[in-house]
């Protein structure tokens, strides 16, 4: 497909995306990959917003400012969130549609914050393993099988300093685009007025303790789902490109 993207970044609601990994997304973008953002639920009902146009409206101005080529709201449930059948249909329909090379989903619950983001995590390794099946076409909507070559998780649990685990922990250089993210977050004016200033905080300041624990100005923690493997050990280590 001509229009197929490159990397598919899952969130429960708007703003898990650009707070977990929107650095590296718009760091792909000016790579020259196509990118996409689906959010699970359209995030409402909140405390503060008028709506779910108005919170659309955040997630579209969002995506712009970090450049990604596509974003899609599902119809799951806001609150009530559960890993299902259908609900992993759904997305795995999106990953047939939009025939990723690597799936960025949650990496684990996020302590006093929404139970929906372990659902997430559920629902998302769930899609990427539906997408791959054959023989399942009633499901499907004529959609063809599509194997996602590689999924990452990113963490979402900015209060606490427990490290996911995985089959490996890296850092993404977003020093040249800490900034969009921040700016990218901010769109998000109905969940994060003044009073909640801390937000900006606890991600600008992990940003640049994890960009500078690994030789950056910023970075964002992303962790492989399977084994890291690498073909040159010096070459990565010491300067060239990590190999999934």
């Amino acid at each position: 497909m001509s229009d197929a993207l490159d990397v598919v970044a899952v969130g429960a609601h708007p703003d898990d995306v650009e707070i977990g990994c929107g650095g590296t997304l718009a760091r792909m973008v000016q790579q020259g990959y196509r990118v996409g953002i689906v959010d699970l639920t359209d995030g409402e009902p909140t405390p503060l917003s008028p709506g779910p146009e108005v919170r659309l409206s955040e997630a579209v101005a969002a995506a712009r400012e970090l450049g990604v080529q596509y974003r899609e709201t599902l119809t799951l449930p806001n609150r009530r969130l559960f890993d299902s059948f259908e609900a992993r249909v759904a997305l795995a329909k999106v990953f047939r549609r939009w025939r990723p090379r690597l799936v960025l989903g949650i990496a684990d619950r996020t302590p006093m914050a929404s139970p929906d983001h372990w659902q997430a995590m559920q629902i998302t390794d769930a899609a990427v393993f539906y997408s791959r099946l054959s023989k399942w076409d009633e499901h499907f909507e004529g959609l063809p099988v599509h194997r996602v070559q590689k999924q990452l998780w990113y963490p979402l649990g900015l209060q606490t300093l427990q490290v996911p685990t995985g089959g490996g922990a890296f850092v993404a250089d977003i020093s040249a685009t800490l900034d969009q993210k921040i700016r990218s977050i901010r769109c998000y004016a109905t969940q994060f007025p003044p009073g909640k200033d801390r937000v900006f905080r606890l991600v600008e300041g992990q940003g640049r303790m994890l960009g500078a624990s690994a030789g950056f100005e910023a970075g964002e923690l992303l962790i492989s789902a399977t084994t890291l493997g690498l073909s040159n050990v010096v070459e990565t280590i010491c300067g060239g490109g990590l190999v999934l």
